[in-house]
């Protein structure tokens, strides 16, 4: 753990960087933002933006007190606070917002209308799922000739909130990683990623977020994407990987707990090894296969996850990167995978 990280002047101060960057000055700095047709989530989703949140989606409420939850926007709009003001100094794009799962409802006069009298005014929507991305430009490296970008995701989903009683803490999942701008692939780790961040209002919401970016070790980050390009599977030992998670998905639940954790589904594993054969930025047939393609073959399949499993598939991804590529050195955790 040699090579040292160089980022942007300041930066140092706000994360526990440690033995893995130091301090320089950035003379010229180029932006590049991702072309409209690349989305971060795929899946079902409807691509929306922030006015459209506030004033056209109702806010649902606790069934047993009527009191209101914490919508999307208000959610957004407070993540986008806090990431300005933590990267007070840096280019912070507004958020890019996917949602799905349309919940359609009418006021009190309408009730009674046959459904081809009603009139737009007489419609209300909300989005049961809501997942946004907020870049932030001006933090980025280069990893094995991609583009990172640093983003901040955020994913809400009320099917995992029990809205049937009183007013609780409400769930959120909020991560801080890098989108490579190839293909919008989020890179998630460990310490950047809160799978339980439960509140009560915008202000806990705002802490929170802060404590998040200050916890993430940027460096660190980089650094371990940047080591897996220094390793190579056969195609033997991807096929074999192809094969082995197919059938970790027909294993006893006992039989998976002695196991690395897999969340890609079926639908998923065939996504890699279509992506493996044509994807022109990370294909690999008749060769070996670098750790970092591998890594964007997993990210790119989860695209394809719905808002609620995203963020959790996309820290998965990360797992068993990181892991077979210490088996290919030895370790046997997840040696099964590639045997």
């Amino acid at each position: 753990m040699n090579e040292i990280i160089t980022m942007p002047t300041g930066l140092a101060k706000r994360f526990n960087l440690g033995e893995y960057a130091e301090e320089a000055i950035v003379v010229e700095d180029t932006i590049i933002r991702t072309p409209n047709n690349l989305h971060f989530i795929e899946a079902n989703t409807l691509e929306v933006d922030l006015q459209h949140l506030k004033a056209d989606c109702i806010t649902p409420v606790f069934a047993k007190d009527n009191e209101l939850t914490i919508n999307h926007a208000a959610f957004v709009q407070t993540i986008q606070e806090a990431a300005q003001d933590f990267f007070r100094g840096e280019v912070v794009d507004d958020a890019a917002i996917r949602v799905s799962h349309i919940i359609k409802g009418r006021i009190p006069e309408a009730l009674h209308k046959p459904a081809n009298q009603l009139l737009e005014s007489d419609k209300t929507l909300y989005y049961e799922r809501c997942a946004f991305s907020i870049d932030v430009p001006t933090i980025w490296q280069d990893v094995n000739g991609n583009r990172l970008n640093l983003s901040i995701v955020g994913v809400r989903a009320y099917n995992l909130q029990s809205l049937y009683t009183k007013k609780s803490p409400e769930l959120f999942k909020l991560a801080i990683g890098f989108k490579n701008q190839v293909c919008c692939n989020l890179c998630l780790f460990t310490d950047g990623y809160k799978e339980d961040l439960r509140v009560s209002s915008t202000t806990e919401l705002y802490k929170a977020a802060l404590e998040l970016f200050n916890q993430f070790n940027i460096a660190k980050q980089i650094h371990l994407m940047q080591q897996l390009g220094n390793t190579s599977m056969t195609e033997h030992q991807f096929c074999t990987f192809l094969g082995k998670s197919r059938l970790y998905q027909c294993l006893s639940t006992n039989a998976q707990k002695h196991l690395p954790r897999l969340l890609l589904t079926d639908t998923q594993v065939n996504l890699v090894a279509k992506s493996y054969i044509k994807d022109e930025n990370f294909g690999g047939t008749g060769g070996e296969l670098n750790m970092w393609k591998f890594y964007n073959l997993l990210t790119g399949a989860n695209k394809s996850s719905y808002i609620d499993s995203f963020l959790d598939r996309s820290l998965n991804a990360s797992e068993i990167a990181l892991g077979i590529n210490s088996a290919l050195h030895g370790a046997e955790q997840y040696k099964w995978f590639i045997e």
